[in-house]
């Protein structure tokens, strides 16, 4: 596997996303050693951009693999380009609970949270 390791690519994980995340790779009983969570960017969203979070029983050949606290994440080299100090946290409200974004390189953005321009 030629996987692609220590990428120029900073993404924070708050303390309260990485223990959603180790709950959801729990529950799809996928195991940290091989699995992790896949963060992506996908054309579309409101403003041009979609953010998508996936569990994955392991990278794909050409993904970069960042290690997080009890889990990895891996992050393909399309995606990797928009989401470098991106911040994912896990906030729960009277609203509802899920994973935000925080990308300071975004443009712009909407309502949504999980939608942005570059």
């Amino acid at each position: 596997m030629s996987t692609n390791v220590q990428p120029d690519v900073l993404v924070t994980v708050t303390p309260a996303a990485a223990t959603e995340v180790r709950k959801f790779m729990e529950a799809e009983q996928v195991s940290p050693d091989v699995g992790g969570l896949r963060v992506s960017v996908q054309p579309g969203g409101c403003s041009g951009f979609k953010y998508g979070l996936l569990i994955e029983d392991q990278p794909a050949d050409d993904d970069y693999v960042i290690a997080q606290e009890g889990f990895k994440m891996f992050v393909d080299p399309f995606s990797a380009q928009y989401i470098n100090q991106v911040v994912i946290d896990y906030t729960s409200s009277m609203q509802g609970s899920g994973f935000t974004f925080k990308n300071p390189n975004a443009t712009g953005g909407c309502g949504c949270g999980s939608s942005f321009s570059a």
